[in-house]
């Protein structure tokens, strides 16, 4: 290479697009409540302690449910635990997320 030209950065396309658009503001994001406004952040912060024990839970039930197929798993033989990794496992993850999603949203339409 010649020492003739500087540096010269090249990007594609959608770097470009990317790095533009870090100088915009964010026009999706609503913005944060003044203290004076009336905005009650005491609920708001009740609703997230909710849901965040609810995820814990879930979080839980999801490790045990894994921990529990695994060492069911070591005590069947081959050919049976497959079946019950494939015909067992899915429908009680799924049970799992709809009881989930459920509770958030009660808690969620608890809220005031």
């Amino acid at each position: 290479m010649s020492g003739a030209g500087g540096r010269v950065r090249v990007t594609s396309p959608q770097t470009r697009v990317a790095l533009a658009r870090r100088h915009r503001p964010a026009q999706h994001l609503l913005p944060l409540p003044s203290p004076d406004s009336g905005a009650d952040t005491e609920a708001a912060r009740a609703l997230f302690r909710r849901q965040r024990r609810l995820a814990a839970r879930t979080l839980g039930l999801l490790g045990g449910l894994l921990l529990g197929l695994s060492g069911l798993l070591w005590l069947l033989p081959a050919p049976l635990s497959w079946v019950v990794l494939m015909v067992g496992s899915y429908p009680l993850l799924l049970v799992i997320a709809v009881c989930h999603v459920r509770a958030a949203e009660r808690n969620e339409d608890r809220a005031p």
